[in-house]
């Protein structure tokens, strides 16, 4: 039995679960680009986006979302105060209770379908047959729920016992195992495509077997963590007892936080209701968040993953000073990365969306309307970061109804908005993706606020001074990628020499925002370049 690991930096952590979503992202970056050319930005798609949406709006909201955050807290609460033999008898009977609810929930869901698409997508009516596909498919996908609520249960563990590298790659291997299996399945269930396989124009048909391959990726997604489990020394053991006062704690932690730790897919979800009345407008901001989630996941999520341990920790010895000198640092650390990360997607937006998406079937107008959704999602990318470093502190400090209240008032005020861009100003997909950004700004405030009145977390001049240095070494980073990305437009049309121009200017736009960085002082410059040293090979 491996012995229990010892507790690592928070940032070193960090940097390890930042390579691995790096990986994830750019692998799941790879899936969306390939069912985007296979079946266009419009009714396929949509349909698939629609049906894959609804279980995955489940999952991010109660398993990878509010019920492995609570998880890891309890978790780690239980190990360090009764032992290994108590903390692993918890996972036993959460892992026990989510197969039975989930697989009963994933029953009941599946008879009802017809009423949730209408409830999320109540625009497909106005084309032919997209509603009764988007039923059918999301039939298919359901399952998908059971499989990745597990794997995040196992993350959630592993990531208790700062194993961090592992669970966080393990999305890497669902998105492979989805594509591989994904395309091969369209192909055999689509005769059409395979008669022509070369320029196959996939049907209706392709669409399940790309499902197919997604509850293949699910599976993966679980199975890929198991031996590190079993590694750490934990055997399962069926344990169903609903009643057991450590379900009714981990549901009176979690059920607070459903709303509040998934603000942000709430809102999205709302947002593909308005987007429903626009034949493809669900893929123009599907596509344009996918590459907002490239940077979220490596900023927000995986500072977040490191600093959930170390927090609870902090809690459970009474070390409050630890306890707000790990927030801040986590979430000074977050905008530090975050803002030129948004900058650089704001000016870049068009030949990025236009390298990664516009083959196949997705077009030059598909591009242009992703990219006002990209430069509308951007606003709000540094608030996205935050606020997932900021919710699992208030789960740490036994809180979850703060960021519960704080996540009731965002989803009311992003349908306001949706309502005054959409139905209003006439803003189309751009004006709802704008709405998603303001909801998140807004909603990092009020985190921020409410955790600076129980950690110090830094004052306001402080603050001030840090976000002003970071917002000027932004704009050097912006204006450095924008200008040579446009001069290089301007010498030629040429696919490949604007793929390198558009390398050159984010290779460009890096070493000017670190430079400026340490020009105006910031501490976090130094920091990020030490996690990128021992994190790559004959640097450390």
């Amino acid at each position: 039995m491996q012995s229990a690991t010892g507790e690592p930096n928070t940032r070193r952590a960090a940097g390890v679960v930042g390579l691995a979503v790096i990986g994830s992202r750019l692998f799941g970056l790879v899936r969306e680009q390939v069912f985007a050319a296979m079946f266009g930005a419009g009714k396929l798609l949509d349909v698939y986006l629609a049906a894959f949406q609804i279980p995955n709006f489940l999952r991010d909201l109660f398993a990878e979302g509010a019920l492995s955050t609570a998880f890891t807290t309890l978790f780690t609460l239980a190990w360090d105060r009764d032992g290994e033999g108590a903390a692993w008898e918890l996972a036993s009977l959460i892992l026990t209770t989510m197969v039975f609810v989930i697989g009963l929930t994933c029953l009941v869901a599946m008879a009802g379908t017809p009423w949730l698409v209408e409830a999320t997508n109540h625009g497909y009516h106005a084309v032919p047959g997209k509603f009764a596909l988007t039923v059918q498919l999301t039939r298919v996908l359901f399952p998908f729920i059971l499989f990745v609520s597990l794997a995040a249960a196992v993350m959630g563990m592993l990531n208790a016992r700062f194993i961090f590298a592992v669970p966080a790659s393990a999305s890497t291997v669902f998105n492979i195992v989805s594509v591989v299996a994904g395309v091969g399945l369209a192909y055999a269930l689509d005769p059409t495509a395979s008669a022509d396989w070369l320029h196959p124009v996939f049907d209706e048909r392709a669409l399940f077997g790309v499902g197919l391959g997604v509850l293949l990726g699910g599976v993966a997604q679980l199975g890929m963590q198991l031996p590190s489990l079993y590694r750490l020394g934990f055997r399962y053991r069926w344990r169903l007892n609903l009643k057991d006062p450590r379900l009714i704690q981990l549901w009176n932690l979690m059920w607070p936080s459903v709303v509040a730790g998934a603000a942000v897919q709430v809102n999205v979800l709302v947002n593909g209701n308005f987007a429903s009345e626009i034949n493809g407008g669900r893929s123009w901001l599907a596509c344009a968040f996918r590459l907002m989630q490239f940077p979220i996941g490596i900023f927000g999520v995986s500072l977040a993953t490191a600093t959930l341990p170390a927090v609870a920790r902090a809690f459970a010895r009474g070390d409050m000073a630890a306890f707000g000198r790990t927030a801040r640092d986590s979430l000074r650390l977050a905008w530090f990365l975050a803002l030129p990360a948004s900058a650089g997607l704001a000016v870049l937006a068009s030949p990025i969306i236009a390298l990664i998406y516009q083959h196949g079937r997705f077009s030059a107008h598909d591009t242009a309307q992703t990219a006002l959704a990209l430069q509308a999602y951007s606003v709000g990318l540094a608030g996205y970061a935050a606020i997932k470093v900021l919710t699992p502190c208030f789960l740490a400090l036994g809180l979850p109804r703060t960021p519960m209240r704080i996540g009731f008032i965002g989803i009311g005020v992003n349908l306001a908005l949706n309502l005054v861009n959409a139905r209003v100003l006439g803003l189309g997909h751009a004006g709802l993706a704008l709405a998603t950004s303001a909801v998140a700004l807004v909603n990092f405030l009020q985190l921020m606020v409410a955790l600076s009145r129980r950690v110090d977390l830094g004052g306001l001049a402080q603050w001030s001074g840090f976000l002003a240095r970071c917002f000027a070494a932004a704009a050097l980073c912006a204006a450095a990628a924008w200008g040579v990305n446009h001069l290089a437009e301007t010498l030629t049309a040429s696919r490949l020499w604007r793929t390198a121009a558009l390398a050159a200017a984010i290779g460009v736009s890096v070493p000017v925002y670190f430079g400026a960085a340490q020009l105006l002082r910031l501490d976090e410059s130094a920091e990020a370049w030490r996690m990128i040293r021992r994190r790559i090979p004959g640097l450390g």
